[in-house]
């Protein structure tokens, strides 16, 4: 077996989450790499976010472990903080957030000092997000170069026929108790909220279930809504929010903690669509829109289509990890 330039180790996690890597994978072959992949396999619920965090740590060390025995890769790439904690040799993390941020407290006693360390010794630190480390503040860590999850326009705008539209899954921490609250407060009796990527909850008045929908009627549903409503309670990148801008629908969220690209960028389009009153959002966004919106959102999701991040892995990431 020839010697893959780059071994991309990951664990299985959500339909995102292993969507995300994909795109990793297949940017880094379409920039002349070789690419083998391992991954931790499914792993069994345990009570505590320490526990659960250490398992799959350990998973990832043992996957990376056989890998290397068999593949000898010339460069590691570790997806997530958490499959680089025990890593049993260096390499690059890639990573949407970190324990300093989503471990607080006792959840994440061991994990933020052993990343302390691993962010120093990595070869390169590859971000989601320009915010990714702003909670290690002025510690030292490693070289870092922005690449995120590729997010490109759909297809062509559609009639905007659909006041807003919700993403619901993990509905605890996308905020959909407080989309639902905003819109039940905010709405008129000829709009509709449609909410997508959860079944089973019963609907109130104004708001319609989609469901969960393979991701090209997903799409096609933002093409079509004037305004996408989120308040999640922590984002660490939120791929819904950025596929919304994409598609030129106005974003109107809380202004939640997290690395969150996309809040940024709302912030930028029109301010008065970020805010704790997200029923006074919503009103500002369907009476008053902000001219040209669609048009600028799509200049500014540029640097998250799949050529830039195309352009920042050939000259900047795998230049870095492999010499040819």
């Amino acid at each position: 077996m020839a010697r893959p330039d780059i071994l991309v180790v990951a664990h299985e996690g959500t339909i995102g989450w292993d969507s995300a890597v994909a795109e990793l994978i297949a940017s880094l072959q379409r920039a002349g790499a070789t690419v083998a992949s391992t991954t931790t396999g499914r792993l069994p619920r345990v009570r505590t976010f320490m526990l659960t965090d250490f398992g799959q740590a350990r998973a990832a060390r043992q996957a990376t472990q056989r890998a290397i025995a068999q593949q000898r890769p010339a460069a590691i790439i570790y997806c997530s903080i958490t499959n680089a904690l025990l890593w049993p040799a260096p390499g690059a993390i890639w990573l949407d957030t970190i324990a300093a941020e989503n471990r607080p407290g006792r959840h994440g006693m061991w994990q933020r000092v052993a990343e302390r360390k691993r962010l120093e010794q990595a070869s390169l630190v590859m971000m989601w997000s320009a915010r990714s480390l702003d909670p290690l503040g002025d510690r030292p860590h490693a070289d870092t170069v922005v690449v995120p999850v590729p997010v490109d326009r759909s297809g062509p705008p559609c009639g905007r026929d659909i006041a807003a539209l919700a993403y619901g899954a993990n509905p605890e921490k996308k905020g959909l108790d407080r989309v639902l609250e905003a819109w039940s407060r905010a709405r008129r009796a000829d709009e509709k909220l449609v909410v997508a990527g959860i079944d089973g909850f019963a609907a109130p008045e104004g708001v319609e279930v989609a469901g969960r929908l393979a991701r090209d009627d997903y799409r096609a549903l933002l093409r079509r809504a004037r305004a996408f409503v989120a308040a999640p309670t922590h984002e660490d990148y939120g791929i819904a929010p950025l596929e919304a801008l994409a598609d030129g629908c106005q974003l109107v969220t809380t202004p939640s903690p997290g690395p969150y690209p996309a809040l940024d960028l709302a912030r930028r389009l029109d301010p008065r669509l970020v805010g704790d009153d997200l029923a006074a959002a919503i009103r500002v966004a369907l009476d008053d829109p902000s001219p040209g919106y669609a048009e600028r959102a799509r200049e500014l999701i540029a640097p998250f289509s799949h050529d830039a991040v195309d352009k920042v892995v050939a000259e900047r990431v795998l230049p870095r990890l492999v010499l040819r």
